[in-house]
């Protein structure tokens, strides 16, 4: 027979035992769990939310969303499933989503316009009660063409419309800084991977900027034949640096366009006998959890990856809850900062400034 107290474990935990466990009422608790935050002060919503989590509470989000005639689910549309950035992004989100009583799921559009806009397709949607959608090739005038019926959040540096919210890196600015850092070390022959010279707004020309920038206020001569345009897997990071090697560049430094290029770059130094960070550093760009844990552990941009996600979250549900077609589409950029670890060396530091 099992017992009163195993009993009352297994007891499904109830709206009323998260008020409870916060000191509120019921309707606080719903005001939290339906997203409607211009009810609850800032604390208050901090309280629930760890309330629901210490009881491990689950929102009963078929019910939810038959009273308000949803799916209860949302999709994240990415170019690539085995990106380490997307990876993390849409672990992010899983939790950012799941908090709040909705299901994610992920679908790819491999790097083509045409999938881009198939997902805001009716027909696509109809299954979704929004979208998250990261634009890598198509532009503002292809999305503007299309008035998808659910509610759509734009991730990435294309396609700027009035027409989307848009959650993005501030890429020139987080460029800069990675260059700094690298020029306050001492470094003077900082080869660019990933990056491209080029009159456009995508994410490498947007980089490539925020690197010409900080070299020019440095007084350091900018020489292209470092900055390498490549993909930013790991394979290509390691081809891109080999082949520099290879040709003799006289590098003493490499900024990754992403933490998988920047590892395949620290593969490619390690092939060659380069000490890492002595000889030549290496810095990445996305603060992805693999980098803590390469040899040596990956100096790199971090874009406010936590902040991104809820960013996201927070956008869709709220253009879900009121969509407001009339009304002005939010446009977020989250800052970067330098995550120091092992692959650059410090600023002041043996007589480097």
């Amino acid at each position: 027979m099992p017992s009163a107290e195993s009993g009352a474990i297994a007891r499904k935990t109830t709206m009323r035992d998260v008020a409870r466990e916060a000191d509120v009422s019921i309707m606080t608790v719903s005001n939290v769990i339906n997203d409607r935050d211009g009810k609850v002060s800032s604390e208050t919503h901090e309280r629930v939310m760890s309330a629901i989590a210490l009881l491990g509470y689950r929102v009963n989000t078929s019910a939810r969303s038959l009273r308000k005639g949803r799916t209860g689910v949302v999709c994240l549309a990415v170019p690539a499933v085995a990106s380490l950035y997307y990876g993390e992004l849409a672990e992010r989100l899983f939790s950012a989503f799941r908090a709040r009583g909705i299901h994610l799921v992920v679908e790819r559009t491999v790097e083509a316009v045409e999938a881009e806009l198939a997902s805001l397709n009716d027909a696509h949607l109809e299954g979704y009660d929004g979208l998250i959608l990261t634009v890598a090739k198509g532009e503002a005038e292809d999305l503007d063409r299309v008035s998808p019926s659910k509610p759509v959040v734009l991730i990435g540096e294309r396609a700027f419309s009035r027409q989307y919210d848009h959650v993005l890196m501030d890429n020139i600015a987080g460029s800069r800084l990675a260059t700094s850092h690298l020029l306050a070390t001492g470094a003077r022959r900082i080869a660019l991977i990933g990056g491209r010279i080029a009159d456009h707004d995508g994410m490498p020309e947007l980089r490539t900027r925020g690197y010409i920038a900080a070299l020019e206020e440095a007084g350091v001569p900018i020489d292209p034949a470092l900055v390498v345009e490549s993909g930013w897997t790991h394979r290509d990071g390691y081809q891109a640096t080999a082949g520099l090697l290879d040709t003799d560049a006289g590098l003493d430094a490499i900024f990754a366009l992403t933490d998988a290029a920047a590892l395949g770059a620290i593969r490619a130094l390690r092939d060659h006998d380069v000490r890492i960070p002595e000889d030549v550093q290496v810095i990445g760009w996305d603060a992805t959890e693999i980098g803590e844990y390469s040899v040596p552990r990956l100096t790199t941009i971090d874009p406010s990856n936590d902040a991104m996600a809820e960013s996201i979250a927070s956008l869709l549900i709220a253009r879900m809850e009121d969509p407001e077609p009339d009304s002005e589409r939010r446009i977020v950029m989250t800052p970067s900062s330098v995550l120091m670890r092992e692959s650059t060396r410090e600023t002041g530091r043996d007589g480097i400034v």
